[in-house]
């Protein structure tokens, strides 16, 4: 009898869906609660601490028939800016987007001035990204710069 001493994980592949790769492996949960992932019926697979190149350790998340609008995606690039997204019709990849932050931003950042309107008011949030590396977004309204450390995202 042999001995076989590697041992393989094995993910199966999923037929329609959409696969985010190169998450920060800190913000895997960050990018499941942004996209509402834990409240959804689709299966959902996902692995963190897995040997990257680019990132040291990232983490990925395969979603089975699923597949996200821009606004979402803009979601992620705020706690993932590396991240990419494959998208799979019949086990196959059928685009490849890498998200991207765009300039400006409306909704789901708080702003982080606590006198804000949009923090007594029923004002819709909207900022300016006025820097991506750190995240810097300045608010439309009381023009404070809200940055990554102080951001809540809802």
């Amino acid at each position: 009898m042999e001995s076989n001493n590697s041992k393989e994980l094995k993910v199966s592949a999923i037929k329609d869906g959409t696969v985010i790769d190169h998450i920060p492996a800190q913000n895997l949960f960050k990018v499941i609660s942004l996209l509402g992932l834990e409240k959804i019926p689709n299966a959902i697979t996902f692995g963190t601490n897995l040997e990257s190149k680019k990132l040291g350790r990232k983490s990925i998340i395969k979603v089975s028939d699923r597949f996200f609008e821009d606004d979402e995606i803009n979601k992620i690039a705020l706690v993932a800016p590396e991240a990419k997204l494959n998208i799979i019709k019949d086990y196959e990849v059928v685009e490849k987007r890498q998200v991207s932050l765009p300039d400006e931003l409306t909704g789901y950042v708080r702003c982080f001035n606590p006198k804000c309107i949009t923090n007594h008011e029923d004002i819709t949030t909207h900022f300016f990204v006025v820097s991506k590396m750190p995240l810097a977004l300045k608010c439309r309204y009381c023009e404070k710069v809200t940055t990554e450390e102080h951001m809540v995202i809802e």
